[in-house]
């Protein structure tokens, strides 16, 4: 992570962070291994179908890069709807603490960390895959800068040379796979490059937008759209699109590729999540109500219950229950035996 994150921050031609590369670069291996495999072998799989030099191919490499390392990540998506789900029901209990110890900051902070251990969320949750998905991110940055100047960075790269020179050289409309906004300059003006990258940039700041806005407003309950979870919210709305813009002018057109792909996959995810399962009290949950009301299927354990009971008979609460009616036998006459009469020794001489 060290090593692709400080050429975006210090000059290229500044040697003294150089050891700093260098202890980053080995630490990255793995992942250089990792990243640049699963590159060449999408490679070949496409190139068939396509040509090994076409950049088409190496485009729909990194797309399908990026489908298994979001594939990879569903288990830790499922995660971060549960607790974020957590967090909006505990909301009210956070305010309450607000109000309690508004005046102490420390004790504030204690009691709402002991609140999410009881509850069992994390506030963290939610950035949790893009956290993760960093290392990779970097991983690719790295071996495409590396191949923008023809140095090979992953072993599966380094055996092919070949390889090394088609991604290089890959291009899509006019734009080089490995090419950045600010690395080709200005001097002969606005180029294909420029528009490429620009056009990638909305793209991937927007999918990301607009995925994080259909979260609040469609599944959020009105008490959560306030207090400090609303405010960590309102950074992921507007914070992450600005620094991953002004950030994406030093990203090449590939790791553009990637980031948009990944937010495509994270707005189908979303979707998904909002229209099947929806969190209970917010727009998104009434909607859902609506539509299976009118496909006539249970909708609350009552609904169901009048579902399943026989003759549409609620079986919970009494609601609607008639009152269960025994077949009763007709009443027959009861043969009463006669027993004999005890009698004294008189009686019995008569």
């Amino acid at each position: 992570m060290i090593d692709g994150l400080i050429p975006l921050l210090v000059p290229m031609e500044t040697a003294w962070y150089q050891p700093i590369v260098d202890f980053g670069s080995t630490l990255m291996q793995p992942l250089y291994w990792a990243v640049s495999g699963l590159l060449v072998l999408f490679h070949y799989l496409w190139s068939p179908l396509l040509g090994a030099d076409n950049g088409w191919t190496w485009v729909l490499s990194i797309v399908c890069l990026t489908v298994i390392i979001r594939v990879l990540l569903i288990p830790l998506f499922v995660r971060q709807i549960k607790s974020s789900r957590q967090m909006q029901l505990i909301q009210p209990k956070v305010r309450e603490l607000q109000k309690k110890y508004g005046h102490d900051r420390q004790k504030l902070g204690e009691e709402t960390m002991k609140l999410y251990r009881e509850e069992g969320a994390n506030p963290m949750a939610s950035c949790l895959p893009l956290l993760l998905q960093s290392p990779i991110f970097f991983a690719l940055f790295r071996v495409l800068d590396g191949a923008a100047h023809g140095i090979p960075r992953g072993q599966w790269l380094k055996d092919r040379r070949p390889l090394l020179d088609s991604l290089q050289n890959a291009e899509i409309f006019g734009a080089r796979i490995s090419d950045t906004f600010m690395g080709v300059g200005f001097a002969g003006g606005i180029t294909s490059i420029h528009i490429v990258c620009v056009l990638l940039i909305i793209a991937m700041t927007g999918s990301m937008f607009i995925t994080q806005l259909q979260l609040m407003r469609k599944n959020m309950p009105p008490e959560a759209l306030t207090g400090q979870f609303a405010q960590q919210q309102k950074i992921m709305l507007y914070v992450f699109p600005i620094a991953f813009a002004v950030g994406g002018i030093n990203f090449p057109v590939g790791v553009l590729i990637y980031w948009f792909t990944s937010n495509l996959w994270t707005m189908a995810q979303q979707f998904y999540v909002i229209r099947r399962n929806p969190s209970p009290g917010t727009p998104a949950y009434d909607a859902w109500e609506a539509r299976r009301r009118a496909k006539g299927k249970p909708v609350t354990p009552a609904d169901k219950d009048k579902a399943s009971a026989p003759n549409g008979v609620a079986r919970r609460n009494g609601k609607g229950a008639e009152p269960a009616t025994v077949p009763v036998e007709p009443d027959t006459p009861r043969v009463v035996r006669q027993q004999p009469r005890r009698q004294t020794r008189s009686q019995r001489k008569r």
